[in-house]
């Protein structure tokens, strides 16, 4: 594909797993010779296994002990990993570029106050006017603060005071649709000439009663041990273990990047989101039409990055058009390994493919028992996501010739 100056380039990663932090662990698992079995925490939540955060020195990104105070997990997570992609793009003490910065952000509702919630059900069961008892609890026992910590743009709001980001602000919320979505606009900015550098991402946090329920509620679940993505079933709850996830990306014009000779991952060739019914073939019929995106990559230098959220019927769905779609290509199902990260599972998929196309990676099976070797090393790459309840979107990556 011959290089224009409005291309759409990666040229900083900030990324946060249950796998560790910054991109060097992970760029290490996507080049090992074997996954090995990931971080999962069954016991805090249980029977309900989750995918932790590493062990974080926040200071290492958010300087004020001030900051780090008034914010939540989730938004101490994001603007963590706006720092790291900052930091790794080299823009980080580049006071002009920050100040000209786009930002677009993918973002959940802010946690809960689990102990006011418990004990509103608790005295739920000793009255009959709960309108009226809910009304007192909501006065009397939350936070005035609690309120501010909800909202979503928040996150944006925390980055633009910690690392002076301060261009247009945009905050979608939505789960996974969200942080397809937050990617699809920087992508068409840039390509427009609407926009020359971005710090796109989001944050989620899995370690949250709350979630958990949310999740529950439709029965969607894994419980017990943890097994590998593909090979979940209805036997061991509903297929999905949450992970938390911190990722961004400065995405840049390769003009732009070129001129500041800035370090290049990967080019964006194409993405789309998309959503609407999934009866009757249509999820199949969307997922086709998105696959559509590809160029006549070589298979076997393709990697396919399945953002698949381990519900598991419609993980069956999805792999079985990835395989019609991409035949001999390599899929991974990188869920699997480091949990569903709601907001934050397309761009997360955007950083491993950028990584595995850097650095030339012959991925590992992160499901041995599904999925195949990878038999030459990633020039391309493909990112899906396909949402627990609805939105699907796809991404197309090669490396920079």
């Amino acid at each position: 594909m011959s290089k224009s100056d409005n291309d759409v380039v990666i040229t900083g990663i900030g990324i946060v797993t249950c796998q560790g932090v910054g991109k060097e662990a992970h760029a290490a698992l996507l080049s090992a010779s074997q996954a090995g079995v990931p971080n999962v925490d069954t016991e805090r939540f249980a029977p309900y296994p989750v995918h932790p955060m590493p062990e974080i020195d926040w200071s290492l990104q958010i300087a004020k002990r001030g900051d780090q105070r008034q914010m939540e997990n989730w938004q101490r997570l994001g603007v963590f990993s706006a720092g790291l992609a900052l930091d790794d793009a080299g823009l980080k003490t580049d006071a002009d570029a920050c100040a000209s910065m786009d930002m677009i952000v993918a973002a959940g509702g802010g946690e809960r106050d689990i102990n006011v919630d418990s004990l509103i059900v608790d005295e739920a069961l000793k009255r009959n006017d709960r309108e009226i008892l809910l009304n007192e609890k909501l006065t009397t026992e939350l936070r005035p603060t609690l309120f501010l910590a909800q909202l979503s743009n928040l996150l944006a709001g925390n980055i633009s005071i910690v690392h002076k980001v301060t261009g247009s602000s945009r905050t979608f919320m939505g789960e996974e649709a969200a942080g397809i979505s937050a990617v699809e606009t920087a992508f068409h900015r840039i390509k427009a000439g609407q926009s020359t550098h971005s710090l796109v991402g989001g944050a989620f946090v899995a370690e949250r009663a709350d979630i958990i329920l949310l999740v529950e509620g439709i029965r969607a679940h894994a419980t017990g041990e943890w097994h590998p993505l593909w090979s979940r079933s209805d036997e061991n709850g509903g297929g999905m273990i949450m992970g938390s996830v911190g990722a961004f990306l400065v995405l840049e014009s390769r003009a732009h990047a070129e001129a500041r000779g800035a370090h290049i991952y990967a080019v964006i060739d194409a993405i789309e989101g998309d959503r609407g019914n999934r009866d009757e073939g249509r999820l199949e019929k969307r997922l086709t039409r998105l696959a559509g995106l590809t160029s006549d990559a070589t298979a076997s230098e393709t990697v396919v990055f399945s953002g698949a959220s381990g519900v598991v019927d419609l993980v069956a769905r999805e792999k079985a058009v990835l395989e019609k779609e991409f035949p001999g290509s390599t899929i991974r199902g990188y869920g699997g390994v480091m949990g569903h990260g709601m907001e934050a599972q397309f761009p997360l998929g955007l950083a491993l493919a950028a990584l595995s196309l850097e650095g030339g990676a012959k991925v590992p099976a992160f499901d041995p028992a599904n999925e195949q070797p990878m038999p030459a090393p990633a020039k391309h790459a493909v990112v899906t996501t396909v949402g627990y309840t609805r939105g699907e979107g796809l991404a197309v990556l090669s490396a920079d010739a």
